[in-house]
């Protein structure tokens, strides 16, 4: 089964398993990871805000302009921030690792 790093505000990396078509939202709550999701997923928050680490970045599709609409009000936006809920796991994605930003 693929896998993914998730690395915690305190800097712990975390490494999990990531069923392939899900999201790293979804993936996250499977494993208690501190990402909110108050929308569930819908495109309606930035609450699952990730940071994109490294060269993974470039892997992933490009964001819709709602996702860059939605990440407008992100806390602590990175270069290569991303909504969790956004980015579905694919065999090409095995090893993703992202970062949860700061606290508000």
């Amino acid at each position: 089964m693929p896998k993914m790093v998730f690395i915690e505000r305190d800097g712990t990396r975390k490494e999990v398993e990531a069923p392939l078509g899900l999201s790293v939202l979804e993936i996250a709550h499977r494993h208690g990871i501190d990402i909110e999701g108050a929308c569930e997923g819908s495109l309606a928050c930035a609450t699952c805000h990730v940071i994109v680490e490294g060269d993974w970045f470039a892997k992933l599709s490009s964001p819709t302009e709602d996702e860059e609409d939605m990440l407008d009000l992100a806390f602590d936006l990175q270069e290569t921030s991303r909504l969790g809920c956004q980015i579905v796991m694919t065999d090409a994605l095995d090893g993703l690792t992202v970062k949860l930003p700061g606290k508000s």
